[in-house]
């Protein structure tokens, strides 16, 4: 399973973009998308993402 974006919370800064180190997630129309077949649930855009907009369920 892969992390979780909250649409109503996420801004679109791409802080966790830049922090995926397996570039699951890309930030399309202002919110970011994760990749499920790429995330490794290494949790770095959770301890990124600046509005708690991530999380892993």
């Amino acid at each position: 399973m892969a992390v979780v974006v909250d649409r109503d919370e996420c801004t679109g800064c791409g802080s966790c973009e830049d922090a995926c180190p397996m570039e699951a997630i890309a930030v399309k129309d202002d919110v970011a998308v994760v990749d499920v077949d790429e995330c490794t649930e290494c949790e770095s855009c959770v301890d990124e993402c600046p509005t708690g907009a991530i999380s892993l369920p």
